[in-house]
């Protein structure tokens, strides 16, 4: 099991994690306004998000963490039944949000499939390092 170097507690992903990247809670006026520009139903503007903001250099995850979080993601994709449209949800109980209507995006599976065809070419150097390694040592 895979110990979070920044928490000590197994690491343990869900799809979910890509999206904290866009989370505007205390930040409405910067980083919201800046999503706003931004129509994630639209592929171009989709793939600006997913590079700028989900996998950009800043989110510095180890390589064996890219690996766990692709590896959560193939398997939820992989899972026709898996409600990506939940992950959107505004929960007012929580101290996080998503940009404004995000939670009625047309087809959130696109948009996560689209987070894993490009996690899995912008990090394909990390994600080979990691699938090299017996992942039950770790």
């Amino acid at each position: 099991m895979l110990i979070d170097p920044g928490t000590g507690k197994p690491y343990v992903p869900t799809p979910s994690y890509f999206l904290g990247c866009f989370d505007i809670y205390d930040r409405e006026e910067t980083l919201g306004e800046e999503l706003e520009k931004y129509d994630p139903d639209k592929p171009a503007d989709r793939e600006i998000l997913i590079l700028k903001y989900c996998l950009s250099k800043r989110w510095k995850l180890p390589y064996r963490q890219k690996f766990l979080l692709v590896e959560c993601l193939k398997e939820a994709l992989l899972d026709k039944s898996y409600d990506f449209q939940s992950l959107l949800a505004y929960d007012p109980e929580e101290f996080s949000s998503l940009p404004p209507g995000w939670d009625e995006m047309e087809n959130p599976r696109v948009f996560f499939e689209d987070i894993f065809r490009l996690a899995s070419e912008e990090w394909k150097a990390d994600l080979y390092k990691a699938s090299l390694e017996d992942q039950s040592t770790w």
